[in-house]
């Protein structure tokens, strides 16, 4: 199992508050990656972090081996990397269509489509004037319109149905089997995950267990501390809370 991407003692800062203390976190390519943790618990950061949408203070990105640190998003997205936010993930401006044409390989609508056919009736439309649920399948169309090397998922299924939730973790398994690395923060962990799906789970910055989805949930251990929050649990496909 090569690394495609790693984290290597990163440590992020947003003013004076540190919100990743020299996190280490692999992603081996042709695998699905979750981070999982509460809001506030660091995962985005992580997802940040891989994408060049925020510098570390400290650490490296290596992508391959190769420092990336100080390489930029857009670079790193001509390279091959995807970056589908929770937030502000379209253009709200621009009709579905256009949102799909700029994402899509040579303009080709067909593989979003297929992945989403709910969609097709909707490409005159504005994509601010959407539900949250069809705002996601256009945002998670991006990484399936075109060939990446790896892939990062803000809460895929969030405002979805839980059908199109299910559909939507069978589409980004694909994109694992075509050899790519996928990375998705979630709150709870998804069903439908491919088989080897790795887990890190995050709290207050810092990485507190990694192991394969099978070995989720650890065995419960102490708390350390009184306002120590529980851990997320396994849950179903589901987009429901917020990112």
């Amino acid at each position: 199992m090569s690394v495609e991407m790693e984290l290597r003692g990163v440590r992020v800062r947003y003013g004076p508050l540190e919100a990743l203390h020299g996190v280490d976190l692999p992603v081996p390519a042709g695998t699905a990656t979750v981070l999982l943790g509460r809001n506030g618990s660091g995962r985005t950061t992580v997802l940040r972090a891989f994408a060049g949408t925020v510098r570390p203070a400290s650490g490296r990105v290596l992508w391959r081996g190769e420092d990336v640190t100080r390489v930029p998003a857009h670079r790193r997205a001509r390279r091959g990397l995807c970056f589908v936010p929770d937030l502000r993930a379209v253009h709200a401006t621009l009709t579905v269509a256009e949102n799909l044409r700029l994402a899509a390989d040579g303009g080709d609508l067909t593989a979003a489509l297929d992945a989403y056919p709910e969609l097709r009736p909707l490409l005159a439309r504005r994509a601010g004037s959407l539900s949250g649920g069809e705002r996601r399948m256009l945002a998670v169309s991006r990484a399936l319109s075109r060939p990446a090397r790896v892939v990062l998922v803000d809460e895929p299924a969030l405002g979805m149905s839980p059908a199109v939730a299910t559909r939507t973790y069978a589409l980004l398994g694909r994109v694992c089997a075509g050899g790519a690395a996928l990375v998705t923060a979630e709150q709870r962990l998804p069903g439908g995950l491919p088989p080897g799906t790795l887990v890190h789970e995050l709290r207050r910055g810092a990485v507190v267990f990694s192991g394969e989805a099978a070995e989720w949930p650890p065995e419960p251990g102490p708390r350390t501390g009184p306002g120590s929050p529980a851990r997320p649990g396994p849950g179903p496909p589901s987009g429901s809370g917020p990112g």
